[in-house]
């Protein structure tokens, strides 16, 4: 069963409900049923075991839990004598059986049915009349992981909470990403480590401090088992949303792992694993929210400098995201003690928002003046769920190879997607596993690169092909063209920042002179004129002086600097880096074509008027 089956079947229990929820509430109802489901089929074969364990240990007095752990082969258990196939064989007790089996369930599990606000809904069915139906329509389907693996019950929860968030109009993209983008980023983060990473009894941690549903702490999973199934990856997140925050620790649980890895709560306001250091991180921030709810708890650790997440700036209160970044380099083992390596998605605005001394250029000079980002990838539009929007993947690491030290990689791989059979909401593109591929390739290459789009004679687009920097490109076709663009570029990190200089010039009296200062460090002196005063931006790799002389001395040879206001910026213009100039076609060849059409239009007009 594939999760659009499956969650084709989970939304037809909505049927049911039509009419006494509206339809912004059926996730209250579905989201913990399905959860409740999967357990239970997870449970069923130890279940016997259990429940004789169960009574043996009370009866002779003993804590019970250990040995229901092991009895249930699971990191859970349940205690309780039903399951949702006994529920239904007592149709006048449903409501009572059901408190009673959720209630019987490990601590852990029953925080998860807490979290959904379960026992409400299951007293709000009962009274509608809809309870039996609900708990026999899911006691009908098999989500044992033999049925429905792990990867499968993931994507139909995202596809479930989409799908719910739409109907309530919020904004479903904060709670997942899709899982093409989830894989290109744990390739990246990994491809550099195969090595290691291949070694037997390996053991390596991963965090999200956005954790959702758990999708990206599930795909790192994946890709590690992939490189080395003797490998162990212990996973850590925390989650502000109540529901999703449920389903991914369910999902941990089943797994499992430890879930008092994933915790509750914002995690800008409050570090849910404070003092931790991670191996790997992901992350997938809100965009564009902002954080005006924790900004007294995000000014007073900022105050403690670098003692704080948040001392290398903050951002403007209308975008929290840096803030995220900021986070995870706290996060960050020393490179002393191997390292960290992180991935973290990002719109534009983090690229070039905010002039020199502002927050965000503050965060961005301390990234590269600290040699931290490795690479930068720009994403293809429309491959998020809620937005259009342009996005990018970070890279950013304290372990850099030699080879990539000083230097910063700029992928745009913004043409590499694939149109959807049909539209999830604003997600209309998608990355396959070549395009995958060839950006984990180019990464891992650490190389230059161009990117040649063949033309027909028509004009119409044939093949691409990627030029690695030295090698050649494809020959044009028969009447054809090659058009080449940039793909990969390396750039040093001084090239991406700048001194913002004051130009002033000389406040003048009535008669055009300039006026001269009278006490202190003033007299004697031009004094400066705030109406004429100017900005001059110096990319770093330039000498001041020189510009100066250069650029402005030519045009106001009565300017000076005043030095002490120059101030240090930087910002990553992305698209900048890659565009192409095309020169205009020939004048004589568009005067051809307006002749052309001008005889066109002359002939039809003539007809016209026979």
């Amino acid at each position: 069963m594939n999760h659009q089956s499956l969650s084709a079947f989970i939304w037809s229990v909505a049927d049911l409900l039509r009419g006494d929820y509206k339809q912004s509430e059926y996730g209250k109802v579905i989201l913990p049923f399905t959860v409740l489901r999967r357990l239970d089929c997870v449970l069923e074969a130890t279940k016997p075991a259990v429940l004789e364990e169960y009574a043996r240990r009370k009866a002779e007095g003993l804590t019970p839990d250990p040995f229901l752990l092991r009895a249930a082969r699971q990191s859970f258990f349940n205690t309780s004598p039903y399951n949702l196939g006994r529920l239904i064989g007592d149709p006048d007790n449903v409501a009572l059986n059901l408190h009673d089996y959720v209630r019987g369930f490990s601590p852990a599990v029953r925080d998860i049915f807490d979290r959904f606000a379960f026992p409400l809904q299951i007293e709000r069915l009962a009274k509608a009349g809809l309870l039996y139906q609900v708990a026999e329509k899911f006691a009908g389907v098999d989500l044992h992981p033999e049925v429905v693996d792990n990867h499968q019950m993931g994507l139909a929860f995202e596809e479930l909470i989409r799908r719910f968030a739409e109907l309530s109009n919020e904004t479903a993209g904060e709670h997942f990403t899709p899982r093409e983008v989830i894989r290109l980023m744990v390739a990246l983060l990994f491809v550099e480590d195969d090595e290691v990473l291949t070694k037997p009894g390996v053991v390596r941690t991963v965090y999200d401090p956005t954790a959702g549903t758990g999708g990206m702490l599930s795909v790192a999973q994946e890709r590690l088992a992939a490189i080395n199934p003797g490998a162990r990856l212990t996973m850590f997140g925390q989650e502000l949303n109540d529901e999703s925050y449920a389903i991914c620790k369910a999902d941990m649980l089943i797994k499992g792992q430890d879930v008092g890895n994933i915790v509750p709560g914002n995690t800008l306001s409050e570090d849910g694993h404070p003092g931790a250091r991670f191996d790997y991180m992901l992350s997938n921030p809100p965009f564009g929210v902002e954080w005006k709810k924790v900004e007294k708890a995000v000014r007073k650790e900022h105050g403690k400098g670098v003692d704080g997440r948040f001392g290398p700036g903050l951002p403007r209160v209308s975008d929290g995201s840096l803030l995220f970044l900021l986070h995870l380099l706290s996060k960050m083992r020393p490179a002393a003690d191997g390292g960290s390596r992180f991935g973290i998605v990002l719109n534009g605005s983090p690229l070039f928002t905010g002039g020199a001394g502002s927050g965000e250029s503050e965060i961005r000079r301390h990234l590269l003046e600290n040699d931290l980002v490795e690479a930068i990838v720009a994403l293809p539009t429309d491959m998020f769920y809620n937005t259009g929007i342009s996005t990018y993947v970070w890279i950013v690491s304290n372990k850099k190879p030699a080879a990539r030290r000083g230097k910063l990689q700029l992928i745009d791989a913004s043409g590499f997607w694939r149109k959807m059979r049909k539209s999830l909401g604003a997600k209309r593109r998608e990355m396959s596993d070549d395009h995958i591929e060839t950006v984990t390739a180019l990464f891992r290459d650490f190389a230059e690169a161009q990117l040649a789009t063949l033309f027909d004679a028509t004009g119409k687009e044939i093949d691409r092909a990627v030029v690695v920097a030295g090698g050649e490109p494809p020959p044009s076709p028969d009447g054809g063209r090659v058009k080449l663009a940039p793909l990969s570029r390396i750039l040093t990190n001084d090239s991406f920042g700048y001194r913002t200089i004051t130009v002033e010039r000389p406040l003048l009296d009535a008669d055009g002179k300039p006026v001269l200062g009278q006490k202190g460090k003033a007299r004697g002196k031009k004094q400066p004129d705030a109406a004429r005063r100017d900005t001059e931006n110096v990319p770093l790799t330039e000498d001041v002086d020189a510009y100066f002389r250069r650029e402005v001395l030519p045009h106001a040879p009565d300017a000076w600097i005043d030095h002490e206001k120059t101030k240090v910026g930087y910002e990553i213009p992305f698209n900048r880096h890659f565009y192409v100039f095309e020169p205009p076609r020939d004048l004589a060849a568009i005067d051809a074509d307006l002749r052309e059409v001008t005889e066109r239009i002359k002939a039809m007009i003539e007809g016209l008027a026979a």
